[in-house]
């Protein structure tokens, strides 16, 4: 499957996800490729967007190969591969000081990006994670382990493409997996869209404010709101209506979804 661009998966990843729309999930993003993705998610179910930060931790003489990842959260998630480190011949000092000028970064960006924007909250919510694609499963084992730390009701990961024993890894850390394409063969995940140009800071605070942080609540008289949460302060607005029926017919495989050629 070949995709046109991050916002033409996103949107074809959107209709795979739509039974999610009555149980109101929180869209979470990985930086920065799986933000425009994510935003067409978020668009379509009507949920708010946030972002999951998580970097990779490079091997020192080889920073694009993956030793591991690391993710932000009170008590940081570290995922190791032990098969790279060792063959690798990286020593328990040296990974810990690319761990932690990665966490350094980390708050950089939760800087750049977040500023005051809220936390997600994501207890006892059904939480959808989105990327671009995933190819060995690193950051995104990372990402999904450091949510499921918060306790949602439903942890879901979406993703465009990803090759088809990278999810099989994946299976048991969520509830359910939706991907639109599991090659044998990877190769890049970049292989797979037309234009995959690098996604910019301006794009990514752009496409974040034109989310709220948190969904839609009901108010104590039974009346919705929409919750926007900035730090230390909570502002509600009145919003037309709220569907408030949830379902819980949700299966845990995983969904392929077949192209059907069509543009969006």
């Amino acid at each position: 499957m070949l995709f046109r661009n991050r916002t033409h998966a996103g949107r074809r990843l959107a209709r795979a996800l739509v039974k999610y729309k009555a149980r109101h999930p929180v869209v979470l993003a990985l930086l920065r490729g799986g933000v425009p993705v994510a935003a067409e998610v978020a668009t379509a179910l009507d949920a708010p967007l946030n972002l999951v930060l998580v970097r990779k931790i490079g091997v020192p003489s080889q920073p694009e190969l993956a030793m591991g990842a690391v993710t932000d959260g009170e008590k940081a998630t570290i995922v190791r591969n032990s098969e790279i480190i060792k063959s690798c011949g990286v020593d328990e000092h040296e990974f810990d000081a690319v761990c932690n000028e990665e966490l350094a970064e980390i708050e950089r960006r939760r800087e750049r990006y977040l500023g005051d924007r809220a936390r997600a909250e994501v207890k006892g919510e059904v939480v959808i994670v989105v990327d671009d694609g995933i190819a060995t499963g690193a950051t995104i084992l990372a990402a999904v382990r450091a949510v499921r730390k918060r306790k949602p009701k439903e942890l879901v990961l979406a993703v465009p493409v990803a090759p088809l024993d990278t999810i099989k890894k994946l299976h048991p850390e969520v509830d359910a997996i939706v991907c639109l394409d599991t090659p044998e063969e990877l190769g890049a995940v970049g292989y797979f869209y037309r234009d995959f140009q690098q996604i910019g800071d301006e794009e990514v605070i752009a496409t974040l404010k034109r989310f709220p942080t948190n969904r839609v609540v009901h108010a104590s008289d039974g009346s919705p709101y929409r919750r926007d949460i900035v730090r230390g302060d909570a502002r509600f607005r009145q919003v037309p209506h709220c569907i408030s029926t949830r379902t819980t017919d949700v299966d845990g495989t995983c969904a392929r979804r077949a192209a059907d050629g069509r543009p969006d």
